[in-house]
């Protein structure tokens, strides 16, 4: 007999029915030769400060800091019922070995950990290492079990990253919010997130735009070597020595542009050249995480919980914290089947053809070497029903599916036409394109299905993010890209006349603010918001995937906004004023991303076995006591400057006014009363006049919906018009009602009647 423990009951359910494990139990799944059972995520945790000390209950600035001797780990409260199952069979006499199913990674060692550790068991483990819940995966891992031993130095690894993120987090949060009397919360990962916002704000506020100016001529084609085809071409002047489409002196373009009326221009260069752009690549998380934000307004903790949806329960894709584009050798047997399972609705256009020979992979996407703890996000081989997802669970899946099916697909090829061309001394340039061959972009055609425009998916893939191209996005390649066209066929030497010129002119713009996506880029390759230049450091910063990891940057986004420490504008992202004065107390170096690559590099020589957990933990002990110090002797001042006349009704302090992620919000100055009401909340109505999202304020016992455009509605009418227009049927109760109809279509004409027949005994 023996007992596999997955870190949550939907995994374990699917391990179950692998194995044969199918009679159910107060908490745990029995088979004739097998247990299994789950530990509800971080079941066990370390201690707050009073366990090791009752005084730490009160914050108080001569306590700090705390470090404790002897490292406590407790379970939570609302979990501990089943700690005390998982207790029990861990040691129990039937059991002869431990399958240690968490999650494949170093956070999945960590809960497995505390859990064997605190039951006392001295049972033998082995590893279960799979990051597919398809049955097939299942049972191939299980028939492969892996010595535990193997990942001993992983989960030293993760036992050091919790310890640290412990010491400095508690004692820097305790320090700060005792000495300002101000709830502020201090980490290794969020404080340096929140010095990237900031150091973009301050870019913004020291933008000065500027005016720029350009010129473009139009250019008649007809006759001569040129042939009988007549054709307009629009040139764009561009710089002799620096190639730039435009100039900052107005003077200078408004005399070239008198200079330029009724000259001719002469072609002196024709370059053609084959282009091929290949598929974007597979899906790790945050990729993901950024294209649903930019494509649908998922928040980043929106779509990891989809992707947990689409991988634990419906099962058809595979595990979602991932930080690989990714996939193994070993996955490539396995591809035809995947796209067999997944072959429906609008995959049949592209599915068929790519079974019907053998598929072509590549580099770009199957590397063992660039496989770390979990392969990329792809198709599963269980069969698909779509209809049993909700709208959004098919959004995500249908951007992996395409994702999956356009690397499978040969480039996309065009043929690019530049052309070179002299009038007045000055040289101009034109471009076109000429689609060779869709190829993966074909994936695309019907995007717009999907709920949105196709335009979005033809530069599927060809961009990258916008957030610092400012001053230089209308410049150059960028600049063309917009005005490509169809070209005549022109030669060198070809002479043609000047019919129009045209003046453009813009202002340079600052950087954009962030959004959750651009956030997300930002905090996986934090490189350039670093100080230093230590190659060694950047280079771990990329390897380990920068700030936080692909399974906690969503969750470390909304504790920001949820402590207030950020707030939104539309989808932009900006510091609240707690905000900004928290990064004024703060010390440097923990604003800084050096501070996670440092530890990264000791945490992965842990992972390896070159380096020993206990010097990592007293050197950050070390580094603890001097933060603290640091901070006791720092001169620095917080005020409240949000302070509103509305009291609080619980302890009569005045109350603060906060914007959090989705609402706002009167909040109790007073983090130890607690009291916090919310004001007004963005509502998933729409408004009958612009369709955006309306904001449903509350004033008293009064609720009215409020549009940006201007439109005003109460709760009460909102409800009777949507009454009126038939709103307000679910789809589980037109499901309920199709459900009957047939129930009642199969059941007999004449059932009563039938009834009365049975009873008749005909034998007499």
């Amino acid at each position: 007999m023996y007992l596999v423990i997955a870190e949550k009951p939907s995994v374990s359910r699917a391990i179950a029915e692998v194995i044969g494990a199918q009679e159910r139990e107060d908490g745990y799944l029995q088979g004739t030769d097998c247990m299994v059972s789950w530990c509800f995520g971080h079941l066990a945790e370390y201690v707050s400060p009073d366990a090791y000390d009752e005084k730490f209950n009160q914050w108080r600035y001569e306590d700090l800091p705390i470090i404790p001797k002897d490292w406590k780990v407790t379970v939570s409260e609302d979990k501990k019922d089943q700690f005390y199952i998982l207790k029990r069979l861990l040691n129990s006499p039937e059991i002869e070995y431990v399958v240690n199913a968490c999650d494949a990674g170093r956070e999945g060692e960590l809960i497995f950990k505390h859990v064997y550790d605190l039951s006392g068991s001295k049972k033998p483990v082995k590893r279960l290492w799979i990051s597919s819940l398809e049955d097939s995966a299942i049972l191939d891992g299980m028939q492969h079990l892996r010595s535990a031993e193997e990942y001993r130095h992983l989960a030293e690894a993760a036992v050091c990253r919790s310890q640290a993120d412990w010491l400095v987090g508690m004692n820097a949060t305790r320090a700060y919010t005792t000495k300002y009397f101000k709830k502020l919360t201090v980490g290794r990962v969020q404080t340096p997130t929140l010095a990237m916002i900031a150091h973009r704000e301050q870019q913004i506020r020291s933008f000065k735009p500027e005016d720029y100016y350009g010129l473009r001529c139009t250019t008649s084609v007809t006759g001569g070597s040129v042939g009988t085809m007549a054709s307009i071409v629009t040139w764009t002047w561009q710089q002799k020595k620096s190639g730039s489409l435009r100039s900052f002196n107005k003077d200078l373009i408004t005399g070239l542009d008198k200079k330029l009326k009724n000259q001719t221009l002469t072609v002196t260069d024709v370059h053609t050249s084959s282009k091929r752009t290949p598929s974007p690549g597979l899906y790790d998380l945050t990729e993901l995480q950024r294209d649903a934000n930019k494509r649908f307004g998922f928040s980043a903790k929106e779509t990891l919980n989809i992707m947990q949806s689409l991988y634990e329960h419906h099962k058809v894709l595979t595990y979602p914290r991932t930080d690989s584009r990714y996939i193994g050798t070993d996955i490539v047997p396995t591809i035809k089947e995947r796209l067999k399972a997944c072959n429906i609705g609008p995959y049949k256009k592209y599915i068929p053809e790519l079974l019907k020979k053998p598929l072509k992979t590549s580099k770009a996407f199957v590397d063992d070497k660039k496989v770390s703890d979990h392969h990329a996000i792809i198709p599963t081989e269980e069969y698909v029903q779509m209809e049993h997802m909700s709208n959004n669970e098919r959004k995500i899946y249908d951007l992996v599916v395409r994702r999956f099916i356009s690397v499978l697909y040969p480039a996309f090829e065009y043929e690019q036409t530049t052309l070179k061309a002299e009038a007045a001394d000055e040289t101009f340039t034109a471009k076109g394109k000429v689609i060779k061959a869709a190829g993966w972009k074909a994936v695309y055609a019907d995007a717009a299905s999907s709920g949105f425009s196709a335009s979005q998916y033809d530069a599927y893939g060809d961009y990258e993010d916008s957030e610092d191209f400012g001053e230089d996005f209308q410049n150059n390649d960028m600049y063309l890209k917009a005005s490509e066209q169809a070209l005549p066929v022109l030669h060198k030497g070809d002479t043609l006349t000047v019919t129009r010129t045209n003046i453009t002119s813009g202002k340079t713009k600052a950087p954009a603010r962030f959004t959750e996506a651009t956030l997300l880029s930002a905090m996986e390759n934090p490189v350039r918001y670093m100080s230093s230049d230590d190659n060694k450091m950047k280079k771990t910063l990329g390897e380990t995937g920068g700030l936080g990891t692909v399974a906690t940057r969503a969750d470390i986004i909304e504790k920001l906004f949820h402590s207030f420490l950020l707030e939104k504008k539309g989808n932009e992202i900006l510091l609240t004023s707690k905000g900004k004065q928290l990064l004024e107390l703060v010390p440097e170096d923990l604003k800084k991303p050096e501070l996670t690559a440092s530890w990264e590099m000791e945490l992965a020589k842990i992972a390896k076995g070159a380096h020993k957990e206990q010097v990592f933990i007293k050197d950050i002990e070390s580094y603890t006591k001097e933060l603290i110090q640091d901070i006791k002797t720092s001169d620095g001042t917080f005020r409240h400057d949000n302070l509103t006349n509305t009291k609080c009704p619980h302890c009569g302090k005045r109350m603060l006014s906060v914007k959090g992620k989705n609402s706002r919000m009167l909040v109790c100055q007073d983090r130890e009363c607690g009291y916090r009401e919310t004001i007004a909340r963005t509502s998933n109505a729409r408004c009958p006049n612009c369709h955006k999202k309306m904001e449903l304020i509350k004033k008293g016992d009064s609720e009215t919906f409020v549009c940006s455009c201007g439109y005003k509605e109460k709760l009460e009418a909102f409800k009777n018009r949507r009454a009126k227009e038939g709103a307000g049927v679910s789809k589980r109760d037109v499901q309920k009602y199709l459900k009957k109809q047939q129930q009642q279509n199969d059941e007999p004409v004449n059932n009563a009647f039938a009834q009365a027949l049975a009873g008749l005994k005909l034998d007499k």
